[in-house]
């Protein structure tokens, strides 16, 4: 008997112990509310919102709330402020035109080609401007002033005096075709009938030891291209009147004064032509003044 009852005793004790540990580890859905009871697989990291990594239960279990998504780590730039554009400020508007300087001898030049006439609008205020510029430039390429880029240098500023101021009531030409030649201003002019046929020119005449004498002559000889024999140059349009001295166009640039002929009365190439259209064997050629320097 006593071997049963301790046999009973064993067995209800061994299904006590085996309900208990059934309880805890298959039911997931005791806890009570209790400290003592087991708490679910993974429920402390949804409470607690700890971020370890989840076990294979999780898999199935939709979360108690929802965690707001972690802030990216890429970081975007702030986007620049826009700067305010700075307007460049305008280029001083300047009143000489680009490459067309002006002279120190800007408005005498301006006052004889406005005086001259025939070369263009100026304006007299020693500015100068395009229409200025153009003019110069005209009056320059016309008399041959090298370069001719409108600058109203002491050259223009020479060659615009002198002709200005040449007085062509000077010349008592009378009848007929008259050449005339200014040998103070060095200039010359060709007078019909008392009136002035052609404008006065730009000349040079003989050099010191070789003056170019003043008076009144007759053209007694022509020739298209005369030869030189005592310095061995070509003469175009030659014109003597006098002593071997005579009308042909210059070999060698006409406003170098400090040079001179050696004594005839040299003419740039157009003047040279119209000369030789005009003149003929008779003709009156009138030379007054004297050059300086002779």
């Amino acid at each position: 008997m006593k071997r049963v009852h301790i046999t009973s005793r064993l067995v209800a004790l061994v299904v006590v112990t085996l309900v208990g540990a059934g309880a805890c580890a298959l039911d997931p859905s005791s806890g009570g509310s209790g400290g003592g009871g087991a708490a679910p697989a993974g429920a402390a990291e949804q409470a607690s919102g700890a971020s370890a990594t989840p076990g294979p239960d999780q898999r199935d279990q939709p979360a108690s709330t929802t965690p707001k998504p972690a802030p990216s780590r890429t970081t975007t730039a702030p986007k620049p402020k826009p700067t305010p554009s700075r307007t460049a400020p305008k280029p001083a508007t300047s009143t000489t035109p680009a490459g067309c300087p002006q002279g120190e001898r800007q408005r005498e030049v301006e006052t004889y080609l406005a005086q001259l006439g025939g070369f263009g609008a100026v304006t007299v205020d020693g500015k100068q401007s395009a229409a200025d510029c153009a003019a110069i430039k005209k009056f320059q390429k016309r008399y041959d002033v090298r370069p001719a880029q409108g600058r109203a240098g002491p050259t223009t500023y020479d060659v615009a005096k002198r002709l200005a101021t040449t007085d062509t009531s000077r010349c008592k030409a009378g009848s007929g075709t008259t050449f005339c030649i200014d040998l103070t201003r060095q200039t010359t002019w060709v007078m019909r009938d008392g009136k002035v046929l052609v404008k006065p020119t730009v000349t040079r005449t003989g050099m010191a030891g070789y003056r170019t004498p003043a008076g009144t002559y007759k053209i007694n000889y022509r020739n298209i291209k005369e030869w030189s024999n005592p310095y061995e140059v070509w003469l175009p349009y030659w014109q003597h009147f006098t002593q071997g001295m005579g009308f042909h166009e210059t070999t060698t640039y006409l406003h170098n004064m400090s040079i001179g002929s050696h004594g005839c009365v040299n003419l740039l190439h157009a003047d040279a032509v119209r000369y030789w259209e005009l003149g003929k064997v008779g003709s009156r050629v009138v030379l007054i003044g004297r050059r300086p320097g002779t």
